[in-house]
């Protein structure tokens, strides 16, 4: 279902992510991702001033992060070819310290950790983020090979992590019937 017809409007901007997930030959897997923005409009940037000429890029920047079945990081890199200020593609550097963290709950916390804030580039952390989403999305079919996640309670990780999966909703009664809560109430 589409969204409801909008009024009279211009766009200004446009953003785009794109992650694509792939397995290599040697067993591990790779998240590739891209943001990049650019505005309907030339303007410059605040100095020292670029002119970003209309549909230009402002930015574009690029990530690949290498993940074992566990979604252990063995590789994390980063590239930004198009920036505002030509200081920034040096805060690419810094993504490599993704090396050994594992996507799991509180990947987004350990990339504003070690690549956000001073340290690094918004954009890309931003991007690294929603690697985590792609990588899990990505090892789908690995991660059922394997018994299913749950904490020290026996929970499976999955309940009452969105919606769907909200204890007290059909979902868990159908694929968790022990774990349903006892009233069904929404």
């Amino acid at each position: 279902m589409p969204l409801p017809a909008a009024g009279p409007r211009e766009e200004v901007h446009v953003r785009h992510i794109e992650l694509r997930g792939y397995r290599r030959a040697d067993g591990l897997f790779e998240i590739d991702g891209r943001i990049n923005d650019r505005k309907s409009q030339a303007f410059v940037t605040h100095p020292p001033e670029r002119l970003v000429r209309e549909g230009e890029y402002l930015h574009d920047m690029q990530v690949r992060v290498v993940v074992d079945e566990h979604l252990l990081v063995h590789e994390a890199m980063a590239v930004s070819d198009a920036t505002p200020y030509g200081i920034c593609p040096q805060a690419a550097a810094v993504v490599a310290e993704l090396k050994g963290a594992r996507i799991a709950p509180g990947w987004r916390g350990e990339v504003l950790k070690r690549v956000g804030g001073v340290r690094g580039c918004a954009h890309i952390a931003e991007l690294l983020v929603t690697v985590g989403a792609a990588a899990y999305q990505t090892l789908t079919e690995e991660r059922r090979k394997h018994p299913e996640p749950r904490n020290t309670k026996g929970v499976p990780l999955q309940i009452d992590s969105c919606y769907a999966f909200a204890r007290h909703r059909e979902v868990v009664a159908q694929v968790w019937p022990e774990q349903a809560a006892a009233g069904r109430h929404e």
